[in-house]
C-alpha cells in the first residue's frame, strides 16, 4: 500500500520499499547545468571514470550565463562543451534555454521514472509524475558511473487543493500559498503528493510551476498524477513508453493538507524568504523599479501569452524596466507566432535570450542598491538576483505584467 514516491522507488529497486528504507535505485535521466557541470566534472575525473553508464541519460545544459558574460564563464563553457563531446552526453548550448523546460520539451521526464539533476528545481518533473530530485555534483558524477544512486524513501505529504481559481489567480500563487503555509523548513527531505480538483483543471505548463516550487518546503519531490493531460503532453515528445503512477487507495501519508482556492487572492513572496508569502491587498501600492518574467518557474508559452495579454496596446510605466527571459527556444519562437513577443516588445518590455535570465544575478537584469524587484521566480533572498542590497518581491506573471504598467504592485484582477 504505497504512495506515489513509494511505489516508484518500489519498482527500481525491485522490491517492496516504504518511508525509512534506504536504497539503490537506477536512475533513469541525468541532467547538469553550467553552474554544477564543472564541478561534476571535476568529481568525475576523481573517481578515475571513464566512461558514463549510458550516455544518452544524460544531459547538460548551459542555461544560467547565457550567452557568457565574461571569459572565465566563456572557458567553463568550452570545458563542458569538450566534455559531452568526449562522454557522448547531449549538449543543450547558449540559447536553447533552461534546464527545467528543456527536459519535460524535449520528452526526457517521464511518468513513474527517476531523475536527478544537479540543480535544486529537478522536481519540476514531479507535476510529470516523475521522482525528481536535486542531488550535488559529487552523487551526479557517481550516478554517471554507476547508473545508480541512493535514497532514502521519503515520507509523504499529501496536498489537496480543491475549487476553482478565480479569475486572476494562478497555480503560482496556489504555488506561494503552499510555501507560505509549509514554511520553508516544514517539508524536509519529504516527498509533496499534489492532488485535487483545482490541479486537475490546470495545464501541464501550469502544474511545473508548482512542482518547482517544492523544493521552497524542503521537499525531496513534488509528485502529481499522470492523468489525460499529461499523457497528451507526452505524445508527441516522450523518448520511449511509460506508464504513470498513482497511489494505492490505503496509502499511509504523514498528513493530509487540504484546502479550496475557490477564495484565493494572488500571493506575493516577501524579501527575504519564499515562505514569507501575504495575499496582494496587504501590499498593494508598493512601488516597484524592476519586473522580470520567465525563469523555469514561470518562463513558458502559457506565462508569456498571460503577461502580453495584460500588457497588449498598455505600456510599461514609466521609471520600469520590465524585463522578459522566455524559457527556451521553443517557448521563444512559440510566443513570436502567436504574437506574444511582439504585444510584449510595444508594451517597452526588454526580451532577452531564452535562459535563466537575471534570475540567479550572473548575467544580466542585476538591480542597483535599494531598488524593488517584482519577479516571477522562485527565490527571494538576498542577493539572488546579483545585488544584496535590493529587494525581491516574488509573483504570478499575472500580478507581475499588471504591476510593470502600473508602476507599483498591484491587483490583476481589476483587469481580468
Amino acid at each position: 500500500m504505497g504512495t506515489i514516491a513509494e511505489k516508484i522507488l518500489s519498482a527500481h529497486a525491485g522490491k517492496e520499499v516504504k518511508q525509512g528504507d534506504i536504497i539503490v535505485s537506477p536512475v533513469d535521466f541525468m541532467m547538469s547545468q553550467d553552474g554544477t557541470t564543472p564541478l561534476t566534472i571535476r568529481a568525475f575525473k576523481g573517481m578515475q571514470g571513464t566512461k558514463f553508464k549510458d550516455p544518452s541519460s544524460y544531459a547538460i545544459v548551459i542555461d544560467h550565463n547565457a550567452p557568457s558574460p565574461m571569459e572565465s564563464v566563456s572557458n567553463l563553457h568550452r570545458e563542458m562543451r569538450t566534455f559531452a563531446e568526449q562522454f557522448g552526453a547531449r549538449l543543450f548550448d547558449v540559447g536553447e534555454g533552461v534546464c527545467h523546460v528543456i527536459v519535460p520539451e524535449q520528452g526526457y521526464a517521464l511518468p513513474g521514472s527517476v531523475i536527478i539533476g544537479a540543480d535544486s528545481h529537478t522536481c519540476t518533473y514531479g507535476a510529470l509524475n516523475a521522482f525528481a530530485t536535486g542531488v550535488g555534483s559529487t552523487d551526479l558524477a557517481a550516478a554517471l558511473i554507476s547508473g545508480k544512486t541512493w535514497f532514502k524513501v521519503p515520507s509523504t505529504i499529501k496536498l489537496q487543493y480543491d475549487g476553482k481559481l478565480p479569475t486572476g489567480v494562478y497555480s503560482k500563487d496556489i504555488a506561494l500559498r503552499m510555501t507560505g503555509k509549509l514554511t520553508s523548513n516544514g517539508a524536509t527531505y519529504k516527498a509533496l503528493e499534489i492532488v485535487g480538483e483545482a490541479i486537475d483543471a490546470l495545464s501541464v505548463d501550469a502544474r511545473m510551476t508548482i512542482s518547482n516550487l517544492a523544493v521552497e518546503t524542503g521537499a525531496k519531490v513534488g509528485l502529481m498524477r499522470c492523468d489525460d493531460k499529461v499523457i497528451e503532453y507526452l505524445r508527441t515528445r516522450a523518448r520511449r513508453a511509460f506508464k504513470g503512477v498513482d497511489p494505492d487507495p490505503g496509502a499511509k501519508y504523514e498528513s493530509v493538507l487540504k484546502e479550496d482556492v475557490s477564495k484565493l487572492s494572488p500571493q506575493i513572496a516577501c524579501p527575504p524568504d519564499v515562505d514569507n508569502v501575504l495575499p496582494i491587498e496587504k501590499l498593494e501600492g508598493k512601488e516597484v523599479d524592476q519586473v522580470f518574467i520567465g525563469t523555469c518557474t514561470n518562463g513558458r508559452l502559457e506565462d508569456l501569452r498571460i503577461a502580453a495579454s495584460i500588457l497588449d496596446g498598455k505600456q510599461v510605466a514609466k521609471g520600469v524596466r520590465l524585463i522578459v527571459s522566455p524559457a527556451s527556444k521553443e517557448v521563444l519562437l512559440s510566443a513570436m507566432e502567436c504574437g506574444a513577443i511582439q504585444k510584449l516588445v510595444k508594451a517597452g518590455a526588454s526580451v532577452t535570450t531564452p535562459s535563466c535570465g537575471p534570475c540567479v544575478g550572473t548575467c544580466n537584469g542585476i538591480p542597483s542598491d535599494e531598488e524593488v524587484v517584482l519577479s516571477t521566480a522562485n527565490r527571494n533572498f538576498r542577493g539572488r538576483m546579483g545585488n544584496s542590497r535590493s529587494s525581491i518581491y516574488l509573483s504570478s506573471p499575472a500580478t507581475a505584467a499588471y504591476s510593470a504598467i502600473k508602476g507599483f504592485i498591484a491587483d490583476p484582477r481589476e483587469v481580468l
